[in-house]
This record gives structure tokens, C-alpha cells and sequence, in this order.
């Protein structure tokens, strides 16, 4: 499940030189939260493509749409390139449509690696390059990581590097309120181990440690799924997690059944969660954190992604009122790194140009980050950004989780098929949380894998 609530900022239109032109949101050199020397440069070295026409399709629409365009117009006032960006509500169709019928747009952008390896293995996708795969290693957190979503097999059955990353979003996130932290002497804990412990803690104290709601209507069970998924990352190796949800590890193998187990620890103690185990299924996954509010406190803990604020009681301050901490790792397992489990927008060029590759060189300058990470809903994994560009402070923290992960994993259930990750999944974590043992939920969500046609 991708969600994205953040709220954007109108913007502007002016007439320029008798086309219309996107007014800059921050004025180039006029505020040091950005890295203006990186526009300059690239401004510099593009200069000989004004008035080259470049056509971007992405997934982003209303205020997401009103926020590309704000970065997409420092890439046209520094290039003089004429740059449109357009949707659709079915863009996964369309684009699929558009490659296929010949027409494609200059620039892809797309959430879907498995899309984009689909299209790469008909020819649709131009290799972006070694360089650019290199450059991705040695600038993004978990280089490595985001490389692995941007390679495929081409046409030619050949491994290359097709899709740049750019924007992304954190699922291992554990919400908390810090004065009922402090009032209680509660601290954030640094492993796996120390947040039973503090779990154990509440329920001593006479509290619950944990609101957990897996309600979303026709899509009721996915929040267990990120759970799954967190536990996975946390237990096993990132190459037993990729081939879990590719199916060369079944749903019944004892790593995936031990990940659904781990969850249970939370999610079917009843002294853990607010209201008991039969609130998990029936409470709505919007409703679940309100909890954390309550006077006294339902619940001290919450497990859910980084847009789950947009939920929280009206005017509660993120950084004062509400924070969020990383979820842990296993002190007995620390040969796994720092695992984040999150989703995140792929750039591919299916029609090449001089400015199509002007694009994907501006992704790779700060200033096409930072115009974003200013406003709202945006997260990056490059290095080389300044991190007080972004605009409050649980951005900044959320980001650095990017920066210092050493493995980042794509939401699993979002790879696999959709009747699996959209659907066996969902309802066999319903199943779970009902009373069935990890193994006979595993065991079914397998066969409904192995009886797919």
C-alpha cells in the first residue's frame, strides 16, 4: 500500500518570453539551505539544449503533480529545455500502452521495479549506463540496494542499469508521544531485544504498549504486511528477502513463517495490544494511532509509515506533540545491518534525447532534491543533499534513516503478485491474527501463489 497525504503548495504561473514558465519557489542563491553551486553547474554545462522539446509521464497527480512541477521548473529555467509533464490515473496501463503503440514519452517515471523490468525486457527502456550506476553506489545510502531496483534484463537477456532513483518512502517507523515517554521514564529503545523490554515495562506498569489496526475495508490486513516485511529484514538476510518475494522461497519456509511469528509476538499478545487481540483486525488502521493521545494513554507504541501523522489528532506538533524512532534491530543479529523497509519512484528514459539525458543528469544535482524535500513529502536517499534544506525536522530524521541505512528493501507485497501481495497476504494475516499459527497461514498464501496461472 503507497499512501501519500502530505499536503502541497500552490504554485504560480507566469508568461514569459510568450511561453508559459513555472515561477521559481525559492529564488536560486537567495537561500543557504540549498546547494545553489550544484544549479549553477548544471546550468552552466546545459546551456547548448534551449528549446529541445522532453515529455515526462510519472505517477504523481494533484498536489504531488503541483510539487514535481516546482523542481521540474529549475530543470527548464536552467536549460531552456521545453519540459511537460503530464499523468494519468491509470498511468501503469498507459505507459504500457504508449511503449507499445511507439509513442512513448521521453522519461518514465513509475513506483513499480517490476513495471520497469517488464519494460526493459521488450525494449522499451534506454541503459542509463555504468557511470550512473556507479554514481547511484557511491552517493546513495544503500547504493547497492537501489541499484538492485534500477537493474534488468534488456531485450538481449543482459543485466543493465535502466532506472535512477528519485523520492522515497520509510515503513520502519515506530510512532510514540515523547512526553508520555518522559512522564512514565521511558527510553527509545536501541534494539530489538530492548523494545520487548519496554513493551514487558508498560504491561508492568499498568499500561499497553501497542495500538495496532490492520482495518482498511476491501484492503483490511495490509498494515500486517509491513510488519511481515520488517520482521523479514530483521531476521534474514536482504537475498532471502528478494527471493521470498519472487518466489524462489515459499510463504511456508520456516524464515517467512518465523517473520509472521515474530509479528504474533506483538500483534497476538492480548496485554499488548489496546483493546486485545480481536481489535487488531476490526480497528480501522486510520484510527489506530489516536490511542497514542488519549489522556491517560491507550497505547505508548505504533508501527506504521511516514505518512501516518496526516492521521493524527488535528494540530499535534510532529518533533514536540508526536516522534517516531526507527525499528530496531536484533542485537543477536547484527551482521544485518541497518535494514529500512520503504517504496520509492524510478526514472527511466524510453524515448532518448540530449535532454531526456540532461534529465536524469539534474536528479543527480542537490538542488533537485533539496526544492522538494523543502516542501512536503519527500525524502532522498543521496548523501550529497543539505539536510537543513528539508522542511521540519521529522523529514530531516526520516531522511537520515535513508543516508545510514546499509540495506533498503521495497515493500514486499508490492512486488509480488497482486492477487498474493494484495490479496492471499492480506487475508491470511487476518487469518493469523484470528488464531492460525504462522505455518497453516504461510502453507496458504503458498498454495494461492502456486495457483496462479
Amino acid at each position: 500500500m503507497k499512501a501519500s497525504f502530505w499536503i502541497g503548495t500552490a504554485l504560480a504561473a507566469l508568461v514569459a518570453g510568450g511561453a508559459v514558465a513555472q515561477e521559481l519557489k525559492f529564488p536560486p542563491g537567495q537561500d543557504s539551505r540549498f546547494n545553489w553551486k550544484s544549479y549553477e553547474d548544471f546550468k552552466a554545462a546545459n546551456a547548448s539544449l534551449k528549446g529541445q522539446p522532453l515529455t515526462i509521464f510519472g505517477p504523481w497527480r494533484g498536489e504531488d503533480e503541483a510539487l514535481f512541477t516546482s523542481v521540474l521548473a529549475y530543470f527548464k529555467a536552467a536549460t531552456g529545455i521545453d519540459a511537460k509533464y503530464s499523468s494519468s490515473e491509470n498511468y501503469e496501463q498507459q505507459i504500457v500502452i504508449d511503449t507499445s503503440a511507439g509513442s512513448p514519452p521521453n522519461i518514465a517515471i513509475l513506483p513499480q521495479p517490476g513495471l520497469l523490468a517488464d519494460l526493459a525486457s521488450k525494449g522499451f527502456l534506454v541503459p542509463l549506463g555504468d557511470q550512473n550506476a556507479k554514481w547511484i553506489k557511491d552517493n546513495y545510502g544503500a547504493g547497492d540496494s537501489w541499484i538492485g531496483y534500477g537493474t534488468y534484463k534488456g531485450k538481449d537477456g543482459k543485466d543493465a542499469f535502466y532506472a535512477f532513483p528519485y523520492k522515497a518512502d520509510v515503513k520502519s517507523l515506530v510512532w510514540y508521544v515523547p512526553e508520555n515517554f518522559e512522564e512514565a521514564g521511558y527510553e527509545v529503545p536501541k534494539t530489538m531485544e530492548d523494545l520487548f523490554k519496554l513493551s514487558d515495562q508498560i504491561v508492568a506498569d499498568g499500561g499497553v504498549p501497542w495500538c495496532i489496526g490492520l482495518g482498511s475495508g476491501g484492503a483490511t490486513g495490509w498494515p500486517a504486511t509491513d510488519w511481515v516485511e520488517d520482521m523479514m529484514l530483521r531476521t534474514q538476510k536482504p537475498e532471502v528477502y528478494d527471493k521470498w518475494v519472487s518466489n524462489q522461497i515459499k510463504f511456508d519456509d520456516p524464515a517467512v513463517v518465523g517473520a509472521i511469528e515474530e509479528f504474533g509476538k506483538f500483534a497476538k499478545k492480548a496485554e499488548y495490544v489496546s483493546g486485545g487481540v480481536a481489535a487488531v483486525s476490526s480497528t480501522d488502521f486510520r484510527d489506530s494511532p489516536k490511542g497514542l493521545f488519549d489522556i491517560p494513554p491507550k497505547c505508548y507504541l505504533h508501527h506504521q509509515a511516514s505518512f501516518i501523522p496526516s492521521f493524527f489528532p488535528e494540530g499535534k506538533q510532529l518533533g514536540k506533540d508526536a516522534d517516531f524512532f526507527y525499528m530496531p534491530t536484533y542485537a543477536s543479529k547484527a551482521d544485518l545491518g541497518k535494514p529500512v523497509l520503504g517504496a520509492g519512484t524510478l526514472v527511466a528514459i524510453t524515448k532518448d534525447s540530449p535532454a531526456a539525458k540532461a534529465f536524469v543528469e539534474f536528479l543527480k544535482t542537490p538542488i533537485a532534491h533539496e526544492v522538494w524535500m523543502a516542501q512536503s513529502g519527500f525524502l532522498t536517499p543521496f548523501k550529497g543533499v543539505k539536510p537543513e534544506a528539508y522542511g521540519n525536522d521529522t523529514l530531516r530524521k526520516e531522511g537520515e534513516l535513508l543516508i545510514t541505512a546499509t540495506t533498503f528493501r521495497f515493500d514486499g507485497s508490492d512486488l509480488m503478485p497482486g492477487k498474493i501481495g494484495a490479496g492471499a497476504f492480506w487475508t491470511g494475516m487476518i487469518d493469523f491474527v484470528g488464531g492460525k499459527d504462522g505455518k497453516t497461514v504461510g502453507t496458504a498464501i503458498q498454495k494461492a501463489w502456486d495457483g496462479l496461472k
